[in-house]
């Protein structure tokens, strides 16, 4: 323990044997100042640090839901457009993505944009409004586990 965290330890000791903040503040010098906003800052980076490992881990315990056997059965229209190596849309002109092994969530999204109509393609608006979330949860479960 350093002597700038002895001396704040003794202070709050002496905060709670009645005397106000004011008189203790007084009697901190420079040192022991930025002593205490170093540990205030160390505290909100751990905080901070904590808080984005408790994000990741929860979106991680989300991965797994989907039934992939049953997503498995599901994709055979998939493939149609999306297995095909270099297969490229007649209208619009644009290749079609690859979502072998792509993100479990990123394909759960995409589908229900194409429910909702936030994304929109024809072909791919009525392959996602055929589907139930069970279904997506299991195509994605599925597509997320195959190599790229």
């Amino acid at each position: 323990m350093t002597q700038a965290q002895a001396r704040v330890g003794s202070m709050k000791a002496e905060c709670c044997s009645g005397h106000d903040a004011t008189s203790i503040l007084s009697r901190l010098h420079d040192r022991d100042s930025a002593a205490i906003v170093r540990m205030i800052s160390m505290t909100r980076l751990q905080l901070l640090g904590m808080a984005a490992a408790t994000a990741l881990f929860a979106t991680a315990g989300v991965h797994a839901e989907g039934d992939k056997a049953a997503g498995k059965k599901l994709i055979y229209t998939c493939a149609g457009c999306h297995g095909v190596p270099g297969y490229s849309n007649a209208y619009p002109q644009y290749p079609v993505p690859k979502i072998a092994g792509q993100n479990e969530q990123y394909i759960i999204n995409a589908l229900h944009g194409y429910q909702s109509g936030d994304r929109t393609h024809p072909t791919m608006g009525a392959q996602a409004q055929s589907l139930s979330d069970t279904d997506i949860q299991n195509v994605a479960a599925y597509l997320s586990s195959l190599a790229q």
